[in-house]
């Protein structure tokens, strides 16, 4: 088990510490789980208290013996509950806040108004953009542990090549590159942070199937195994002629790599293998806009209207009547973070270190999709691809 170093966790929390004077807030509560990973090292269930000034205080319900061991953090106190909040808080010279940030996109406001009832004279604000700000920034710690990730998902790519066959159904490959995923090390878990929103380690689906809408605010859906989940893998049976697609994640240390490729058994229509030529390009184009300074939005629009002109408006980024508004998202811990390549982001411009998948897909209902997913870090004059793993559409 490998351990986030302090010196990692101090720079991420001066950051914070920075943008909270800037706001005028006194200290910030942090809850939810890949926040307290992300400023602590460990998820253990409590109550993370970051203030503008001095040390931060990790208040640990369970489990405070795992807390000590994986936080690099120097104050870590078992408590009962939010009881012993306000004591605590004492305890360590740290003033009650009058003014203090809560991930208000998160916590439910069951939680919410238990915690506040402890600091009856605090004032809660929403510190989620500020928290999602430093997050979007990636340190070369967390670079370095996406490529490993992106190296993960490199060979689950290469075990598809050889289970992919005819007349096998989609649950069978997927669970045998799942197995595949978890031997090397997979976490097992995609983390999302969008409310209802849930994740497999990766996605496979063919022909038709890939074209089935879902609930999920994503480009696909997929039929699921049942109405309960109601995405993903289904029982359908593989067959030769229809555009076969692998989108999955690997993991390293939390962190994670998206990729999606497609696959065929003996080959595709014209139009489809125009349709794949045609996301590729879209990709290449995003890859000459973005850079530092460039605009979310802007790059959003621009791959929008190439995307418009090689005549896919009505099936780019989902079937017609589903399709949603982004092309890219950003990922590390999360698979939802910042930047957002997005319809009406044109307030948020890139910067060096932000690290984002994009995946222009097409969908066509009865037929299926078909598109590219790479994980990308801005670097000082562009992007530059985290994943690596063959871009050519794969024959078998």
């Amino acid at each position: 088990m490998n351990i986030t170093p302090a010196a990692e966790l101090a720079q991420r929390i001066d950051r914070f510490q920075a943008l909270l004077k800037d706001h005028e807030l006194d200290g910030a509560f942090i809850l939810q789980n890949a926040d307290l990973f992300y400023f602590s090292g460990t998820i253990q269930q409590g109550v993370l208290y970051l203030p503008a000034d001095g040390e931060p205080l990790y208040m640990v319900r369970k489990e405070f013996s795992r807390a000590k061991v994986e936080s690099g953090l120097k104050n870590i106190v078992a408590i009962r509950g939010f009881r012993d909040l306000r004591q605590c808080l004492a305890d360590f010279g740290h003033p009650l806040p009058e003014k203090a940030g809560m991930e208000l996109d998160v916590v439910p406001v069951a939680l919410y108004q238990r915690l506040c009832a402890n600091f009856p004279k605090c004032r809660m604000t929403d510190v989620t953009p500020l928290i999602r700000e430093v997050r979007a920034i990636k340190s070369e710690f967390e670079i370095a542990a996406m490529r490993v990730a992106a190296a993960m998902v490199d060979k689950i790519f290469l075990q598809a090549r050889e289970v992919i066959r005819s007349g096998k159904t989609d649950m069978e490959v997927v669970a045998e590159l799942e197995f595949t995923a978890r031997r090397l090390g997979h976490q097992g878990i995609t983390r999302m942070r969008s409310f209802n929103s849930e994740i497999f380690m990766g996605q496979f689906m063919s022909g038709a199937d890939a074209g089935v809408p879902s609930s999920a605010d994503t480009p696909l859906g997929g039929p699921g195994l049942n109405p309960y989940v109601g995405r993903g893998s289904g029982w359908k049976k593989i067959a030769p002629g229809e555009p076969i697609l692998f989108d999955f994640t690997g993991t390293a240390e939390g962190y994670l790599s998206d990729m999606t490729r497609i696959f065929c058994i003996g080959g595709l229509d014209d139009d489809l293998l125009r349709a794949y030529d045609d996301m590729v390009a879209v990709q290449q184009l995003m890859k000459q806009t973005a850079r530092p300074g460039c605009k979310w939005g802007e790059v959003y629009e621009v791959c929008c209207e190439l995307a418009r002109r090689q005549g896919h408006g009505e099936h780019f980024m989902g079937a017609p009547g589903a399709q949603v508004s982004f092309i890219g998202h950003g990922i590390g811990l999360e698979i939802d973070e910042y930047p957002f390549i997005a319809k009406g982001f044109m307030d948020y411009e890139l910067r060096k270190n932000m690290t984002f998948a994009f995946e222009p897909k097409v969908v066509f209902p009865g037929r299926g999709a078909l598109g590219i997913e790479n994980s990308f870090c801005v670097t000082e004059d562009g992007v530059e691809a985290l994943t690596f793993s063959d871009e050519q559409l794969v024959v078998i």
